[in-house]
């Protein structure tokens, strides 16, 4: 077995206990892996709400920010962590050990910012990283990875390695040829494994219902047709002012102004990924919208 297959069976195994063990199951986190064709689109602000929401519905959450070098989970949280990854990478400390505590008591794991060595470090140094997840299996009900953005190597192997995929796309033509971009890289990969893995998106930025069914529609047609895949829609985020306000509170949004659309449509995002079932957040329209968007938090 080559390393690629066994990080991509690791974090299987975050998902399934092995049902033929005499032995009571092992508890293990549920993984969801949070990636973007492109930066700018609002992924790591999707983590941070998404944890928020799962949080709030009593799931025990801790991020993995694996936007390596590039992190900004801890911005969004205003938090200072003590450890980041380059600790578990360069001096040896386990990966539980470099938990940050984060509001409603979600835990993150740093991904380092400004850290250079961290920008650059090996596929084998990513796979050891994974490696290390079983071991908070004990320790979350949910386990959100935040990848990079685009489809370089270190992202990839996150991406390939993932049952449970949540793809974020806005409704502008350079993030839906990006999101494409993405989604092909995965499909023709011999590493994904299409039968058994879940790829959901997220329209965010939506202006609109219909602004954020184009995005999925559009989305789904290319790789059934090209691919022959097959997406989810997990729902939409709208454009919301409350969002920018709550960027610069360094606070998540769904804290911030909890009764905001975007709030509104977070919380129907949780319940989707916690149900099975596809309800999603219908936006108001006209001045009703505007005022909805202006006021409502």
């Amino acid at each position: 077995m080559d390393q690629a297959s066994n990080l991509r069976n690791i974090i299987k195994l975050q998902n399934a206990a092995n049902a033929q063990t005499p032995v009571p199951p092992i508890k293990r986190a549920r993984v969801l892996t949070v990636t973007s064709g492109k930066g700018g689109v609002g992924k790591s602000n999707t983590t941070v709400n998404l944890a928020v929401q799962l949080s709030k519905r009593g799931k025990k959450v801790i991020i993995f920010d694996a936007d390596i070098g590039l992190a900004n989970v801890e911005v969004m949280f205003g938090a200072i962590p003590k450890h980041n990854l380059s600790d578990v990478i360069f001096r040896g400390m386990k990966i539980k050990d470099v938990i940050t505590p984060g509001p409603l008591d979600i835990g993150f794991i740093s991904g380092g910012s400004g850290v250079v060595s961290l920008s650059n470090i090996s596929k084998d140094q990513v796979m050891y990283l994974v490696s290390n997840l079983a071991q908070l299996d004990s320790m979350a009900d949910i386990i959100l990875i935040d990848t990079g953005a685009g489809i370089s190597d270190q992202v990839m192997e996150f991406v390939f390695a993932s049952s449970e995929i949540l793809l974020v796309s806005t409704p502008e033509p350079s993030s839906l040829t990006d999101s494409y971009s993405l989604l092909k890289t995965l499909y023709k990969s011999p590493k994904f494994d299409r039968a058994n893995a879940k790829v959901n998106v997220i329209a965010n930025r939506a202006t609109s219902s219909e602004d954020g069914d184009a995005v999925y529609q559009k989305l789904n047609t290319v790789v059934d047709r090209f691919l022959g895949g097959n997406l989810n829609y997990l729902g939409l985020v709208p454009q919301d002012p409350a969002i920018d306000a709550a960027i610069r509170a360094q606070q998540a949004v769904s804290l911030h102004s909890p009764k905001a659309p975007a709030s509104k449509a977070y919380e129907c995002i949780a319940d989707n990924l916690l149900s099975g079932e596809h309800s999603y957040y219908n936006m108001s329209r006209g001045f009703a919208g505007l005022l909805s968007g202006l006021f409502g938090r």
